[in-house]
């Protein structure tokens, strides 16, 4: 019985380091660059498109690490050489890693940044994709037709019909409705509802509520046919898509910062919302989703 003991234990220690072996392995095995990406779809969508973009153009290869985290894992990890580059919202650099107060002004922010993580962290922030992912009021495109509405302002005229839904954090945050409303002078019907997240489209197409607040690259706003409507005053701060990479890993790739430059200003924020539907509503690869949309860019 002893020896049959020692001998399951052995077994034991010799299965756990064998795994400790793999799992080392895959942590460490790489590529000439790794490509990161946030815990959301979108992001799995521009960790792949920036892979693919530097694999295509370029004779490096990437090591993919989708759903690393939120943004401070993937900044913490990038600081640290554990990644060489991933996608970031300008915005949520400014005010949440920088701490910096809102600005309105995309370029202003973009100069800022760039500027503050060259100096502090050594890491370079290219140009803008193009598209920004934002707060975004939403009504139906129904409304947006019949009223001819593009922008908030014009909305302004009709909500004291209408009826709002926004998640509890957008109503209590002074920078989400409050502020919101002071800037458009906007009044409904009744005291808009609080909503669930998960439930405000579905209110929305069931005519529950006429203007509902969502993220400005939702899939859910081209599928079902929705209208995003302008923030022509420019209330909301900017969160454009923009590449971060590590300035050593630059400097040691050249080939590298043309490559990414080549992105720049390449997607919409209605091709971003289409992208997210194809893999979240009609549950397509991410990799053939990014390659049919560089394809359709000539971006081979």
């Amino acid at each position: 019985m002893k020896k049959l003991l020692i001998l399951c234990i052995l077994t034991c220690v010799m299965a756990v380091a064998i795994a400790s072996c793999n799992f080392k392995t895959n942590i460490t095995s790489r590529g000439d660059i790794i490509v990161a990406s946030k815990d959301f779809t979108e992001q799995d969508i521009l960790g792949e498109l920036l892979a693919q973009q530097i694999e295509d153009t370029t004779n490096l290869t990437v090591a993919r690490r989708p759903r690393l985290g939120g943004t401070f894992v993937c900044h913490n990890a990038i600081l640290a050489g554990q990644i060489d580059a991933y996608i970031e919202y300008t915005g949520t650099i400014f005010t949440s890693i920088l701490k910096q107060e809102v600005i309105n002004d995309p370029q202003i922010v973009h100069e800022k940044i760039q500027q503050a993580y060259s100096d502090k962290f050594n890491l370079e922030v290219m140009p803008s994709l193009g598209f920004e992912n934002t707060f975004a009021m939403i009504i139906r495109g129904e409304d947006a037709r019949r009223y001819n509405i593009q922008t908030l302002s014009e909305a302004a005229k009709y909500t004291p019909q209408w009826r709002g839904g926004f998640g509890y954090e957008f109503l209590e945050r002074e920078d989400g409705f409050p502020g919101l409303a002071t800037t458009y002078n906007l009044s409904f019907a009744r005291p808009p509802q609080i909503m669930d997240l998960g439930l405000i489209y579905r209110a929305l197409m069931q005519k529950q509520v006429d203007m509902i607040a969502g993220n400005s690259t939702d899939g859910q706003i081209s599928r079902l046919g929705l209208v995003v409507l302008q923030d022509d005053q420019k209330y909301f701060p900017p969160y454009e898509a923009a590449p971060i990479v590590r300035q050593e890993t630059l400097t040691k790739y050249p080939q590298l910062k043309n490559a990414i430059n080549q992105l720049t200003g390449k997607i919409t924020a209605n091709e971003m919302r289409q992208l997210n539907y194809l893999v979240e509503g009609e549950l397509q690869e991410i990799k053939d989703v990014v390659r049919e949309f560089r394809k359709s860019k000539n971006m081979f």
